[in-house]
């Protein structure tokens, strides 16, 4: 069994939810971490019916002066629950976790509501560290780090239902938008954004829909916790920077999956793509779990010299650049030598895929699959130097 990195809420006898995406092991996680609870499943139709028709009736599910967990999975499918254990915390003590795979409704209407009485933590896909030895960095770099993958005889069919599924059950049930063709469509043409600065026309062009729908659409996958958009780093900006976001589906291998690859297509730019996606998705789960309050960019200046990632925060201020090939040299880190001019105090990486590390003057250049394992204690600033 995976032992997840994920400890923090067990530290407090404190009421708090459990956000991320589908299939990234949350109820293995309370049910491994968590006994004797009360466990309410609201992907289980008849207790779906139930509490949604009464809310109320949460209450005749729980023994009187009961001290134990109580587990809400799913909780967004019906918010107004939110009410009843906001009511059952001040009045009766009770401890909830409080599970939810989409964070559209309970933003608007949960969290906000029980704040500081429920903690909020995230779970995220598997990084190189919970999995040790076995890790396989060319299958993750193919098939994601859903904890599923690991075991799973036919990875790629896996992840074709995992995406169906979400449409199905998520965006559908949901109401999160009228017309899901058009919708699954967007979901194709926004893999070919991957890693890239957004351009909200081609990519409405190309999906045959309104500027308006994608850039709702945008906002549904950051809400379904399925994408992210990387904003630029402006700070002490000596020049006018680039302010299009980038955008990363959260897992390397759910792009893969919605990606179209045909005999026409760049090998390359998709591969250099999933390493980036595989990067990030290890960077936030790190900052999530040990709670380093980073904030994540890219950087760009007018003349189209990049940094892939930036890392700012109070304990540190990093830049990354991830280069594929499997040798690298001065040139490569052409982008980080111009963030160095403008930004002196960030410490510097270059990633790639070969098998050894060494130095350019102050750039540090290190093999992706040894920076997934050693990615916490960097950002912790206890790396060795």
């Amino acid at each position: 069994m995976i032992s997840r990195i994920l400890e923090k809420p067990l530290k407090f006898r404190k009421s708090f939810f459990l956000l991320g995406p589908r299939g990234t092991g949350k109820t293995s996680w309370i049910k491994a971490h968590l006994k004797e609870i009360i466990y309410i499943d609201l992907l289980d139709t008849e207790v779906y019916t139930q509490l949604l028709a009464n809310p109320h009736r949460l209450v005749d599910l729980i023994p009187k002066s009961y001290k134990n967990w109580i587990v809400i999975d799913e909780v967004q499918r019906i918010p107004e629950l939110l009410n009843e254990v906001h009511r059952l915390i001040e009045s009766e003590r009770y401890l909830f976790v409080l599970t939810g795979s989409s964070a559209r409704r309970l933003r608007k209407r949960g969290i906000n509501l029980l704040a500081g009485r429920a903690l909020v933590y995230h779970m995220h896909p598997l990084v190189a560290p919970e999995i040790g030895s076995s890790f396989d960095l060319q299958k993750s770099l193919s098939y994601g780090l859903l904890p599923a993958i690991l075991s799973e005889p036919n990875p790629s069919g896996y992840l074709k239902s995992y995406v169906s599924v979400y449409l199905r059950e998520e965006v559908m049930q949901e109401g999160l938008t009228r017309n899901l063709a058009v919708f699954s469509r967007f979901l194709e043409v926004a893999s070919f954004s991957q890693g890239q600065v957004l351009n909200m026309s081609a990519i409405a062009r190309d999906a045959s829909t309104s500027q308006k729908n994608i850039s709702n659409y945008f906002e549904i996958l950051e809400d379904l916790l399925l994408g992210y958009r990387l904003p630029v780093f402006t700070k002490r900006a000596k020049r006018q920077t680039i302010q299009h976001p980038k955008f990363y589906y959260f897992d390397v291998g759910v792009y893969q999956t919605l990606r179209p690859k045909g005999y026409l297509d760049v090998i390359s730019e998709i591969e250099g793509a999933a390493l980036e996606t595989l990067f990030l998705q290890s960077l936030r789960a790190f900052n999530d779990y040990e709670e380093l309050d980073y904030q994540f960019y890219y950087w760009r200046t007018p003349a189209g010299v990049e940094v892939d990632f930036i890392a700012y925060g109070s304990r540190g201020f990093f830049a990354f650049e991830i280069k594929r090939s499997s040798h690298v040299s001065r040139t490569d880190a052409k982008g980080l030598l111009s963030f160095q001019q403008e930004y002196p105090e960030a410490k510097l990486y270059l990633i790639y895929g070969g098998e050894q590390r060494y130095y350019f003057n102050q750039i540090e250049v290190i093999p992706l699959k040894e920076i997934l394992f050693t990615l916490p204690d960097i950002l912790k600033g206890q790396a060795a130097s």
